[in-house]
């Protein structure tokens, strides 16, 4: 079970432009209130989401740092809680 704090976000059926913009937005909502958006990628049909997370949310501003869970599924850390 995921506390208040962790908002999750699912990317599955997106492709990598319709996953970022998602994302974007998640980041925008997520602000001052969540401390990780946990982003369910999925791993089965290749690992161009997960990669794309990882290169573009890597260096992102809005981002601590990357805490991958599983092959599957990734938390953006937007503050320590």
């Amino acid at each position: 079970m995921l506390g208040p704090g962790v908002v999750t976000l699912d990317l599955h059926g997106k492709n990598a432009h319709q996953a970022r913009v998602a994302i974007d937005a998640a980041l925008r909502r997520a602000a001052g209130s969540a401390y990780r958006l946990r982003l369910v990628h999925g791993h089965s049909h290749g690992t161009v989401l997960r990669d794309m997370v990882a290169e573009t949310y890597g260096t992102h501003p809005g981002v601590l740092r990357l805490c991958r869970i599983d092959d599957s599924t990734t938390d953006l850390v937007l503050r320590e809680l």
